[in-house]
C-alpha cells in the first residue's frame, strides 16, 4: 500500500489549547524549517512514507487559499521519493469558521478541493488524504472537555455530527478533484472496562466498546445517521490510533489499564475487531511510547502486527507517531521525549538526537515483518 510498512508521523496539530494559546506543532518542532533533513533521516532508516499536514488555518484566508506553507514538504517528498498521507484538519481551523454552523461542511469541502488540486499538481501520487483527523477525540476535547477551541461543554455529539458531514463532503471533493486519490479515515481505538467489584457497570462498558468508540467511523460509513451521506466508499481505508493509554476503567480515563491486568485486551484482538466491523485494509495510523518505553513498545507492536498478519488481517502499515519529540499541547514549554529523535535545543535551532534503542528495535521489527531493504 505504501512504499514501506512503517510510516513516520510528524506531529502536526494546530489550534488553541486549553489556555487559549495558539499552537502549531510543525513550527514548534521546526519541521517546517528542516523538512528536507527530517525526510532524509527517515529515508535512511528504511521508512518511505509519512503522515504530514496541510495546516488549514495557514492555508485558508477567508476562503482564499495560499499553499506556500506546504512547499517545503512537497519538495522534500519529491526529492526523497516518499509517500505522504496529508491530514487536512488536525484540530486547528480558521478563526472565521464556526464548526457548529451549517456553512462549515461546505467551507471545509472547498478547502479540501483546493488542497487536492494543489497536491495533485505538485506530485505524481499516490495521493492520500485524511480529511478529519481523530474526529471522536476532537469532538470530545473541543465539544465536551473544552481542551481545544471552540472550548465547549455538552456539545460533543453535535460536533461529531458536523465533523462527519464535513469529512464526507471533503472526501467527495478530494476524489472529484484528484481521481484515484485515497482516503485514510483515522480515529482513536480505545477500550474501557468496568472497575473491579462493579459488575453493575459491565453493560455500560460493553456498550461503550461496541458503539461509542466507533461512532465517528460508523457515521462516515453510513451505518449511523445515513442521511449525512456516509458509505463504505466514503470511509475509505480505516486507520486506528492506539497508545499505551487507550485502555482504562470507566471513570478513570487518565489512568491507563496495565497490560498485565486480566481485563486488558491485546492489540491484535482490538484491530481484528475493527477489521471484522468494516472490512478492507487496516492501518495502525498512530502508535508510540515515551522515554525508555519507546523500544519495548516498538517490539510489542511488531509482534502484534505479525500476529495480525498470521490471522489474515490485512494490516498494511504502522505509523510511528510522533517520529520527533514535541512540546506538550497544553504546556508547550515542556518537551515530550517520544519518537525516534529527541529534540535538543542548539540555539537558535532544535537539534535531532537519535534514540538508539528505538532504532535497534525498529531494525528488529523490520526483520520480524520481513522487511530487508533499508534504502
Amino acid at each position: 500500500m505504501f512504499r514501506s510498512f512503517f510510516l513516520a508521523g510528524f506531529e502536526c496539530a494546530t489550534g488553541y489549547n486549553v489556555h487559549g494559546r495558539w499552537i502549531d506543532q510543525i513550527a514548534a518542532t521546526q519541521h517546517d524549517r528542516f523538512a528536507d533533513d527530517d525526510y532524509r533521516r527517515i529515508r535512511e532508516v528504511g521508512i518511505r512514507a509519512v503522515r504530514e499536514a496541510v495546516r488549514w488555518p495557514l492555508v485558508d484566508r477567508g476562503g482564499r487559499f495560499d499553499f506556500s506553507s506546504l512547499a517545503p514538504f512537497l519538495a522534500a517528498a519529491r526529492r526523497h521519493d516518499l509517500d505522504v498521507v496529508w491530514d487536512l484538519f488536525h484540530f486547528g481551523y480558521p478563526d472565521d469558521v464556526d464548526l457548529f454552523s451549517d456553512a462549515f461542511p461546505e467551507r471545509f469541502a472547498e478547502y479540501c478541493r483546493a488542497a487536492a488540486r494543489h497536491v495533485a499538481a505538485e506530485t505524481e501520487g499516490p495521493w492520500w488524504f485524511t480529511p478529519v483527523n481523530e474526529p471522536s477525540y476532537f469532538a470530545w476535547a473541543a465539544g465536551d472537555a473544552a481542551l481545544f477551541a471552540p472550548h465547549q461543554h455538552g456539545r460533543g455529539f453535535e460536533l461529531k455530527l458536523r465533523l462527519a458531514r464535513a469529512g464526507i463532503l471533503g472526501g467527495e471533493a478530494i476524489r472529484a478533484e484528484a481521481p484515484g486519490a485515497r482516503i485514510l479515515s483515522v480515529d482513536a481505538l480505545c477500550r474501557v472496562v468496568a472497575p473491579l467489584g462493579r459488575p453493575d457497570l459491565e453493560a455500560e462498558a460493553a456498550a461503550w466498546n461496541r458503539d461509542i468508540v466507533f461512532q465517528s467511523l460508523d457515521l462516515l460509513a453510513g451505518r449511523l445517521h445515513p442521511e449525512l451521506g456516509g458509505s463504505r466508499a466514503a470511509l475509505g481505508t480505516v486507520g486506528v490510533n492506539y497508545y499505551w493509554t487507550n485502555q482504562w476503567e470507566l471513570g478513570r480515563a487518565g489512568t491507563p489499564l496495565s497490560d498485565t491486568d486480566p481485563r486488558h485486551t491485546p492489540l491484535r484482538e482490538l484491530v481484528r475487531d475493527v477489521w471484522r466491523r468494516y472490512g478492507g485494509d487496516i492501518v495502525l495510523a498512530e502508535t508510540g511510547h515515551r522515554d525508555d518505553q519507546r523500544a519495548p513498545w516498538v517490539r510489542h507492536v511488531a509482534e502484534e502486527a505479525k500476529a495480525l498478519r498470521d490471522l489474515g488481517v490485512p494490516l498494511r502499515g504502522v505509523c510511528l507517531y510522533p517520529i520527533l519529540g514535541m512540546p506538550e499541547w497544553h504546556a508547550p514549554e515542556r518537551f515530550t521525549r517520544m519518537g525516534l529523535w529527541d529534540l535538543v535545543p542548539r540555539s537558535p535551532t532544535l537539534g535531532r538526537e537519535l534514540h538508539a534503542p528505538m532504532l535497534e528495535a525498529l531494525r528488529e521489527a523490520q526483520a520480524i515483518l520481513g522487511i530487508t531493504s533499508f534504502s
